[in-house]
């Protein structure tokens, strides 16, 4: 059965009922969005304003049910320079009224169509607003939107979202990664040269480094030391990716520390560098999605708005300094809201992280002065 919905992004489009299941046994009626049929993942929430082609392609949004909290989605359609690597990662779109018509100049087509040629499972037309307090108060859980044949007693539909697995223990990044090493070039004139470890990376992050002379070179999640090094690096770069960082093997990164090669991570890479030095790291209760969450660098004072797509966090003492395999380390960054760990950096050698995305694809540009900070740490250790 389908029901005609003339508030839907694509006119004439008759549109089937749709069901979203929450693991606790809440449940959200709705209209299909997009692809028609089940999916299932991590429902969370992102409280950008826009930016959503962005949020959609970043693979650190692998296997999870994305939320927004913006009422009115769409409104700029889709165009074919946003996208922030090769396709769609969410497992399933939340929104709550979609934009009838695009209007931008740069649309290419409607986020309706766009989700729906890619497969991507929505749902339309429910209270975002109950659903997000739900997440914030329950945390986040496993959810299933189902569609058109897929509707069905919600007892059944309830049996599968439990049977489906749970984002802890979960080992993502292989599944993101690029299968081939690539290679950005510097704009203008090559300064250094970077290895990143692609664990999900965006394709803005190298072109923030290219812009500053530097010739990235992108390799697999599965990259060895020898692959790092073939280069000659002048730094190591550990990019966001989604899953639990307690999955993730540490042996480059260790490696990495162990030469004292200068290294940046954000992300997953903050959670990374972190339990290489011997920190551990603990799933939050709903995370950090979106781009407005307000962060300290404690080295500077600086208040920044910033960029985030994190479900774990790092466990780090805020109140002093570590002592650490590598050396002392110190929490250089924290939330302003909730007083997370957003960052470290160590004392006695170049390396540093930070938990948010200072690309700023979408988001702010607060945090750009990271990257300078990445390049001052490459020219010290080459002085």
């Amino acid at each position: 059965m389908t029901i005609s919905n003339p508030g839907h992004a694509s006119k004439g489009k008759t549109v089937s009922p749709a069901v979203l299941v929450l693991e606790d046994g809440r449940v959200f009626r709705g209209r299909a969005y997009g692809a028609v049929g089940e999916t299932f993942g991590e429902a969370v929430f992102n409280t950008g304003m826009s930016g959503y082609q962005e949020t959609l392609t970043d693979p650190s949004y692998h296997r999870q049910v994305v939320v927004m909290t913006s009422p009115h989605v769409g409104n700029t359609g889709v165009n074919d320079e946003d996208a922030e690597s090769r396709q769609i990662w969410v497992a399933g779109y939340v929104v709550r009224d979609p934009a009838r018509v695009p209007s931008n100049w740069r649309s290419r087509r409607s986020l309706d169509e766009e989700l729906t040629s890619q497969g991507v499972v929505g749902i339309s037309g429910i209270d975002t607003r109950a659903l997000t307090r739900h997440l914030r108060e329950r945390g986040a859980m496993r959810v299933g939107i189902f569609s058109g044949d897929a509707v069905a007693d919600e007892g059944m539909l309830l049996t599968k979202v439990r049977q489906a697995p749970e984002m802890t223990g979960a080992s993502l990044s292989d599944e993101v990664t690029t299968t081939e090493a690539y290679v950005v070039p510097a704009i203008g004139e090559k300064k250094f040269t970077v290895a990143a470890l692609d664990l999900g990376i965006k394709g803005m992050t190298p072109h923030r480094m290219a812009e500053r002379g530097i010739e990235v070179h992108v390799l697999p999640s599965t990259a060895t030391v020898e692959d790092v090094y073939a280069m000659n690096p002048d730094g190591f770069f550990l990019s966001n990716g989604p899953g639990d960082p307690s999955t993730v093997d540490l042996t480059v990164v260790r490696a990495v520390l162990a030469r004292k090669t200068p290294l940046f991570g954000i992300c997953f890479g903050n959670q990374i560098l972190g339990r290489a030095l011997g920190f551990g790291t603990y799933k939050l209760k709903y995370g950090h999605r979106g781009i407005n969450q307000p962060v300290q660098d404690r080295t500077t004072g600086k208040v920044e708005v910033t960029a985030h797509n994190h479900g774990f966090a790092v466990d780090a003492p805020l109140d002093k300094v570590s002592e650490t395999p590598f050396g002392r380390a110190e929490v250089s960054h924290v939330c302003l809201n909730d007083q997370v760990v957003e960052g470290l950096q160590l004392l006695d050698q170049p390396a540093f992280s930070v938990q948010y995305h200072p690309e700023a694809a979408a988001g702010p540009h607060d945090a750009a002065y990271l990257f300078d900070r990445f390049v001052s740490l490459m020219e010290g250790q080459r002085a």
